[in-house]
């Protein structure tokens, strides 16, 4: 119990810190930082599974047209998650960021109802329109729906709704979803420096090492997470999952200078109160039998 305590929460401070590590490249255009990524990340992935001895899994992974299917739009939803939190970090929009992934729990419950035909509580339809009311008082008062919120808390509820159609591990799935994309990031880097237009030759070494690392900052946490999910029942990973917003909004106020403003307490005041009565009403929900963990977050993620 201890060591999966420490896994999850390992993963969820990495996740909540990536903020941190994609301001570092802050001079670079979102999609150039998101193709290294991905390029970066097929490389520390197949390492892992070169270690762990799971290649054999991976031709498992596509045997059938739906799967492939699947893995391909996972692919897609994760790449644009990865974009809209990327670009949102190095534009000033952080609280934002951290606004998307509370919510996002909310969104995964809801598609289980429209998608999956899920039924819920009156708890959690509470907290569905507690959440909402969350978005629309920023929505009213700024004039302008919080897209990029939105934008990350649906990318993710798809990915986390097309997941459900395939059961693989973490990194198994990791390594196609970033395998399905690498040869247009690859081409798209190589495009850029043959046109002179790439910004990796004006940045600092140091940037170009940590860069190269973005691989291990994608993979290494959804690894911990996926350690975690063997080890806690799935009610004590999806409290924790709490923490890496929590130190994004932390890092948007008091490092990244955002202002958080009344109207921003009780946006985030409704959608708080709205995790809250949610945590509740489902842990009074009767226990269900052990069943393989449902992957609640990927930085993204992020």
């Amino acid at each position: 119990m201890r060591k999966g305590v420490f896994y999850a929460v390992a993963a969820y401070l990495a996740w909540g810190l990536l903020p941190l590590y994609w301001k570092v490249f802050q001079e670079m255009a979102a999609w150039e930082i998101l193709a290294h990524r991905i390029v970066w990340s097929v490389f520390f992935v197949a390492l892992l599974l070169f270690v762990t001895k799971r290649w054999r899994q991976m031709k498992e992974a596509v045997s059938t047209a739906k799967e492939r299917g699947a893995l391909f739009l996972c692919s897609l939803f994760v790449s644009a998650n990865w974009l809209i939190f990327i670009w949102a970090v190095n534009n000033g929009n952080v609280m934002e960021t951290s606004l998307g992934y509370y919510i996002n729990p909310l969104l995964n419950v809801l598609f289980g109802v429209l998608f999956l035909k899920e039924r819920l509580g009156k708890g959690q339809w509470t907290a569905i329109a507690l959440a909402a009311a969350g978005v629309s008082v920023m929505t009213v008062h700024y004039g302008r729906v919080p897209w990029v919120a939105i934008s990350l808390a649906l990318t993710f509820a798809c990915y986390g709704l097309v997941k459900k159609m395939i059961k693989l591990e973490a990194i198994v799935s990791l390594a196609w979803e970033t395998l399905v994309v690498a040869p247009l990031a690859l081409g798209y880097l190589v495009t850029l420096h043959v046109s002179g237009t790439d910004t990796l030759s004006h940045v600092a070494g140091w940037q170009i090492a940590l860069l190269t690392l973005s691989g291990v900052a994608t993979a290494l946490p959804l690894y911990w997470f996926a350690q975690a999910a063997k080890l806690l029942p799935l009610s004590t990973v999806g409290f924790i999952q709490y923490l890496a917003p929590s130190i994004s909004l932390s890092m948007a106020v008091f490092l990244f200078g955002e202002k958080f403003t009344n109207v921003h307490l009780v946006s985030f005041g409704l959608i708080w109160s709205a995790l809250i009565v949610f945590t509740v009403s489902t842990m009074r929900k009767k226990p269900v039998p052990a069943q393989r963990p449902v992957e609640l977050a990927i930085k993204k993620e992020a």
